[in-house]
């Protein structure tokens, strides 16, 4: 099957402002990349690409005294097949993770595990390790949270979306990192497009978060704000938390004046 994905953002500034922006599609996904994501700004203005330190898509621009508008607009193939599950995969001792694997284990700007390592072991100490672990702690946050746009701060950390019990995704996100941090278990962050194929239509469309953990030697998805395996995820970045992959980091005043997102199915694609 094949998915258009891409946004549309218009932001204000009084004065010329540098922006970092992390929207490109992850290079993980480059062989699926049919038409590609050129970011496209108006008024035009020079773009500069690099990697960042966890290998994420990143590029800079300076925006001029005024509106601009920075959007894109792809086409991607993908599988049709919803996200892995593997229940039997098992969780690996601390000492015998890659080495690369072990900053996810610490704690971060958003999840604090030193802070919720005695809630996380009173919690799911008694469960399973590995797989069913991991989805004991996505179906507690997936209880534990309620979900709503209002409930949004930029601020909110793991800690305060446990106490509050409200949230986006990122919150749910982060809770559930933070705890299998604390268990142990390796989580990073993820943030890309996913829309609303095979399920009912749910609302406005947005980017969206969700985290993989590290198990039986791969890293694999999971998303406690659905708690469902879906299709047609496309990752745009990963790193510790979402301070390493906002879609935009400005560096002066400015206003988002408008947001769009998309990933739509291409009708009459096969899927799978």
């Amino acid at each position: 099957m094949q998915i258009r994905v891409g946004y549309e953002l218009v932001y204000e500034c009084p004065r010329p402002t540098p922006m970092l922006l992390t929207l490109n599609i992850h290079f993980s996904r480059a062989s699926d990349v049919v038409v590609a994501d050129h970011i496209i700004t108006n008024p035009p203005r020079p773009i500069s690409a690099y990697r960042d330190g966890f290998g994420n898509w990143c590029s800079r621009i300076v925006a001029p005294p005024g509106q601009i508008r920075i959007s894109s607009d792809a086409l991607v193939n993908d599988s049709g097949l919803p996200d892995e599950v593997h229940p039997s995969l098992a969780q690996h001792a601390v000492e015998d993770l890659p080495a690369d694997t072990l900053v996810y284990l610490l704690g971060s700007r958003y999840c604090e595990t030193d802070r919720l390592s005695e809630t996380a072991w009173s919690l799911f100490g008694q469960t399973p390790p590995g797989w069913p672990r991991v989805q004991a702690i996505c179906d507690y946050v997936h209880g534990h949270i309620t979900f709503g746009y209002e409930h949004a701060r930029a601020t909110k950390t793991a800690l305060e979306a446990f106490q509050e019990r409200t949230g986006v995704c990122r919150d749910f996100t982060h809770l559930g990192i933070a705890f299998c941090r604390a268990m142990n278990i390796p989580a990073r962050y993820c943030t890309g497009y996913l829309g609303d194929i095979g399920i009912p239509v749910t609302g406005p469309m947005d980017f969206s978060a969700w985290f993989e953990a590290y198990l039986g030697g791969h890293w694999y998805t999971f998303d406690p704000r659905n708690n469902v395996p879906r299709i047609g995820r496309v990752l745009i970045a990963q790193g510790r938390d979402a301070a390493d992959v906002p879609i935009s980091h400005t560096f002066g005043p400015n206003e988002l004046k408008s947001f769009k997102v998309w990933a739509d199915e291409v009708v009459g694609q096969p899927r799978g």
